[in-house]
């Protein structure tokens, strides 16, 4: 960073600031978290000088020795973690690993069977402002209004009206176990093949947290940075028969080189997660999730389903006169950094919404216990509500946050 410093400070200016946000700030976001000092030490490393496009031993470079071992550690190690038959290590994103599936199994204008963006679904699972939702065909399933837990029985109802080529299951903000069975039964009906996207839950599901889609998917697609807490990327897992057929769709379908990299902070990651101390940290997550999402609604506030099995939480502001833009906009003010999220039967639109969605994934990476999460309700709270100056909460989650700074700083 010396070197840097001398040659571009403005850049060197921006990191020190983005240090300085992550280390005195809450991130509640539940999509994101901190990579361990191991992950973060090989994404940068030399492999990402090299290109070695195909896959291992099969490369279309010369030179890719290390390559080849290193990409075949990653594979054993994603199959073993998560007791998957095949996996391909290479996509660079969740998106890419969700677009390859479809790239492999679908035609233009085929049927997919997904879970509706504003109940809770992701984006790339075929929203209408998606390439995916203007390409194929897409019909929706959601969520039950009286309890907001998915609606299983018309999943099932929807799969044997249309007959699906894929059936999705998994979310983007979906805050209660996922049974995967009830999927696959609807699968076995609408005679589908059934993907699953457990890029939020796959660190849960590694450590045993929550039920695997292995014994019942086809196929399974992840990114490796949320609750799994390794680099940015994607995975896909699958029955060992769609080997060929999804590795053809990854390369070359639709990437060249992969990001070798990342690859390498991959299989760092997987390793990690197969610790025992792993395994706690995931526990710890839910506990602190369930915690702060019972101190909330001491606080006044409703949640979608009234709580959470898992990482995250959606909180409704119907009854505070503010969007969920305002309120993350508010909160970041403070340095707690949230996101405005659609909740089911949403009034409002995306991009002011009527609801947040808070994750506890990261807050539980820095150390931080049950105690705190009722400190953090507190702050939450006070500052949704205040229309004064909010400089003392600042402080107070400054406070909180240098009791758990994970980044050393130079003064």
């Amino acid at each position: 960073m010396k070197n840097l410093k001398i040659l571009d400070k403005s850049v060197f200016d921006i990191i020190k600031g983005e240090v300085w946000r992550q280390s005195y700030g809450l991130n509640l976001i539940a999509s994101e978290n901190f990579a361990s000092e191991n992950v973060l030490y090989t994404s940068g490393s030399i492999f990402t000088n090299k290109y070695a496009e195909g896959y291992p031993f099969k490369r279309y470079y010369s030179g890719c020795t290390f390559y080849d071992e290193i990409e075949t550690l990653a594979i054993n190690r994603a199959k073993a973690l998560f007791g998957a038959e095949h996996a391909n290590v290479q996509p660079h994103s969740g998106s890419n690993a969700n677009l390859s599936v479809y790239q492999a199994f679908l035609k233009p204008g085929d049927t997919i069977l997904s879970m509706h963006l504003d109940h809770g679904g992701h984006l790339t699972h075929g929203a209408s402002v998606s390439n995916i939702g203007q390409v194929y065909n897409i019909i929706s399933y959601g969520v039950k209004k009286d309890c907001e837990t998915l609606d299983y029985e018309k999943v099932h109802e929807l799969a044997l009206k249309y007959r699906p080529k894929i059936i999705i299951a998994g979310a983007s903000a979906y805050p209660r176990v996922i049974d995967f069975s009830r999927f696959a039964d609807a699968a076995k009906a609408g005679q589908s093949l059934l993907m699953v996207d457990m890029s939020h839950i796959s660190g849960l599901v590694a450590s045993g947290h929550h039920p695997s889609p292995f014994p019942y998917a086809d196929i399974v697609t992840t990114t490796t940075h949320k609750t799994l807490r390794g680099p940015r990327g994607g995975l896909i897992l699958c029955k060992s028969k769609y080997k060929n057929i999804i590795d053809k769709s990854v390369f070359p379908g639709l990437q060249g080189g992969p990001l070798m990299n990342m690859v390498l902070a991959k299989s760092v990651c997987f390793k990690e997660a197969m610790q025992y101390s792993f395994h706690k940290y995931q526990r710890n997550i839910i506990e602190n999730a369930q915690n702060l999402s019972k101190c909330l609604k001491t606080s006044g506030f409703d949640l979608v389903s009234g709580g959470t099995d898992n990482h995250l939480m959606l909180v409704k502001l119907d009854k505070l006169k503010l969007n969920g833009d305002e309120s993350q906009r508010k909160l970041e003010s403070i340095n707690v950094f949230v996101n405005k999220n659609k909740i089911p039967f949403d009034k409002e639109n995306a991009l002011m919404t009527s609801g947040l969605r808070l994750g506890t994934a990261a807050i539980t990476s820095l150390g931080m216990q049950t105690c705190d999460m009722k400190t953090i309700a507190d702050i939450i709270t006070k500052c949704l509500h205040s229309k004064e100056s909010t400089t003392s909460l600042k402080t107070q989650v400054k406070n909180l946050a240098k009791k758990y700074i994970h980044i050393s700083l130079k003064k």
